[in-house]
């Protein structure tokens, strides 16, 4: 696709293809490229395709310094990662801070404009007193992706080798501290008649933090629940059908993709209750304030199909706010705004 008369060329980068798919960041970056491909008179470049009017980056290494270095006016970054979400995924985080801080300040304020994926990054943007501009946009939601079939059902069951009367609780992000993943497990034993699995990845290795901890907790874990590690992005949908009920009991998140990939594949999802979400959310929401609440609601969700198709209509509501149309609508008049104001600047200096 190429851009037309009055078209527009955006440069989208994104250092996750080389290094770590196997989160969130990525998703949203793979989001982003899908969606703006899918406009009239916008043509994307990727990484090193070549170069745009703009340049949009997601993810904040020396490799977004070294691309925007042609973008001066022009640089925009969705920040998808502040310094508290370090805590919980590395050790001796809160040693890290003050560097943590020091860094991500440099980052933002690099950027012409940072889009804020919630209200509460939209905060640490501004706590860290970055020379930028913010503007809240949140993540698109490919829904029609992720909608619930039998054959996507049978797929995904086939990948995780479970049969189909088995029930399935399904947890999915790294495999780290921050992540909940010992409430997942703490659950599984309180519920050893049903089938639990977690998919994710180490993305920091041996660095990650608890990461003997957590290795002991899940070789201990029961037959009934299964740690199948990364699968590929064009599979997860499969994986998502394949479940019957999602748990994100997540300590720390920004605005995450993985528990509404899980609503649009129609599962019932049950959140750990915290400030970030009430901040982001628009709609109602199923949450646990403890292990003993997510305990209570699995084995409620497990039992009760009216509940369960309760909590399916619950999480079903949260899609609206994320609608890719809207998002997609709100992304291409900042392109513009930004190419705008950098045009007459340009003829107020000439």
């Amino acid at each position: 696709m190429s851009a037309g008369k009055n078209g527009l060329k955006i440069h989208v980068v994104s250092e996750t293809p080389f290094m770590m798919k196997g989160q969130g960041v990525h998703t949203a970056f793979v989001d982003c490229v899908d969606l703006l491909k899918n406009v009239d008179d916008v043509e994307v470049v990727v990484n090193d395709e070549g170069w745009g009017d703009i340049m949009h980056s997601h993810t904040y290494g020396l490799y977004y310094f070294w691309k925007g270095r042609r973008y001066s006016g022009r640089r925009i970054y969705t920040v998808h990662v502040i310094p508290d979400s370090i805590k919980g995924s590395l050790p001796v985080a809160n040693l890290l801070m003050p560097i943590v801080r020091w860094y991500f300040r440099k980052v933002y304020s690099y950027a012409d404009i940072c889009i804020a994926i919630s209200p509460h990054v939209e905060s640490a943007i501004k706590d860290l007193n970055a020379a930028t501009k913010v503007v809240r946009i949140f993540n698109p939601l490919p829904v029609e992706k992720f909608r619930r079939t039998p054959e996507r059902r049978a797929a995904g069951r086939k990948l995780l080798g479970l049969p189909e009367d088995a029930f399935l609780v399904l947890g999915v992000g790294q495999i780290q501290g921050r992540k909940g993943v010992e409430t997942f497990l703490e659950v599984s034993r309180a519920c050893p008649d049903l089938n639990f699995a977690w998919v994710g990845g180490r993305p920091f290795g041996i660095m990650t933090e608890g990461i003997v901890r957590l290795n002991r907790l899940i070789a201990e874990a029961g037959q009934h629940v299964k740690f199948p590690g990364m699968f590929e992005l064009e599979q997860m949908p499969l994986i998502y059908n394949a479940a019957d009920i999602f748990l994100f009991p997540s300590f720390q998140e920004n605005c995450p993709l993985a528990p509404l990939e899980a609503a649009a594949a129609g599962l019932p999802v049950v959140f750990r209750d915290l400030k970030e979400y009430k901040a982001l959310y628009q709609s109602p929401y199923m949450k646990a304030t403890d292990t003993a609440e997510f305990i209570a609601l699995t084995k409620k969700l497990a039992s009760d199909n009216a509940f369960r198709e309760q909590g399916r209509s619950i999480s079903g509501q949260l899609l609206q706010q994320f609608e890719k149309e809207t998002i997609k609508q709100q992304l291409i008049q900042l392109y513009q705004e930004v190419l705008k104001s950098k045009n007459h600047n340009n003829r107020t200096i000439a």
